[in-house]
């Protein structure tokens, strides 16, 4: 016995985890000095996209933190009691410090659990691309593989899988960190949207930049010209932080034009990923010839 774990920040529900028989675990979120596990507890229990991510507009900048290495055990030890192995596919280490308080949890279970096998698998992405990722390995999953089987599918699904968005407001992406570089990038002109995809080796990056949100759009279809990789037959997926309907009704439109009649999951993205994004941002993430 098994079970395959997942998180919020991967930009996986409890309900998509209750469908599919997935692990959860949600990311914290600190709002005016107050920290929630979005799904979990707290005013974010009831996630609102639309009440959220106004909040951002009219100011609001949140702070995310890690998980400590108790919160950990409290995930996994009913899992390591009872003798069900666990693999944690979780987003990429590049974006965060939290695994390492992870790792003492787990050193600790295994000490108290030796016959208990914990096994993490990275897929070097985060929100969208992660849950891509995921979802390509899930029938996999369902249909009774191994645990290493499944990890090794996800290994090999990681870099077949490329994400291009862009960001709106660049104040979420500065006080994150979370991609490098991006100021000088921009070199302070105002109305351009950075153009950002994350490499191969689980960073983001910025790539070009474009005016306007419509030629943000074309570009990114651009980019899944370019990339993609039989798209139509694997995950594809839009995540956005609360866009406007009338600009998603023109992406699918963008879509539809150059790519015909594809299976869309449309997502918003989660309160923690949001945090760094901030609103109004838009990605798409893909099966693709290489990240």
């Amino acid at each position: 016995m098994w079970k395959l774990f997942v998180d919020l920040d991967e930009d996986f529900i409890p309900a998509d985890c209750e469908r599919h028989n997935l692990g959860f675990i949600s990311m914290p979120v600190i709002i005016d000095g107050i920290p929630t596990l979005p799904y979990v507890e707290g005013e974010l229990k009831e996630f609102d996209p639309h009440a959220f991510f106004d909040r951002l507009r009219g100011g609001l900048v949140p702070k995310t933190s890690g998980l400590s290495p108790e919160q950990y055990r409290e995930h996994f030890e009913p899992y390591a009691k009872e003798g069900t192995d666990v693999l944690y596919a979780h987003f990429s280490e590049a974006m965060s410090g939290t695994f390492n308080a992870m790792r003492i949890a787990i050193d600790d279970l295994r000490k108290d659990y030796p016959s208990w096998r914990f096994e993490e698998v990275e897929t070097l992405a985060i929100t969208g691309l992660s849950k891509a990722i995921v979802e390509e390995v899930l029938p996999l999953y369902e249909k009774g593989a191994s645990l290493d089987e499944v990890k090794k599918a996800i290994e090999e699904a990681r870099q077949h899988f490329a994400i291009t968005l862009f960001a709106d407001d660049l104040k979420f992406f500065k006080a994150s960190g979370r991609v490098s570089g991006i100021s000088a990038f921009l070199g302070g002109a105002l109305g351009i949207k950075p153009i950002i995809t994350i490499d191969k080796d689980g960073y983001m990056k910025p790539v070009s930049k474009v005016a306007g949100k419509k030629k943000a759009f074309m570009t990114i279809v651009e980019d899944i010209e370019k990339k993609g990789d039989d798209i139509a037959n694997h995950p594809f997926l839009i995540v956005h932080s609360d866009i406007s309907k009338e600009l998603l009704e023109y992406l699918r439109g963008l879509i539809k034009k150059h790519f015909g009649d594809l299976k869309i999951e449309e997502i918003v993205v989660s309160p923690v990923a949001g945090s760094h994004a901030g609103p109004d941002c838009l990605g798409i993430a893909f099966h693709a010839k290489h990240r």
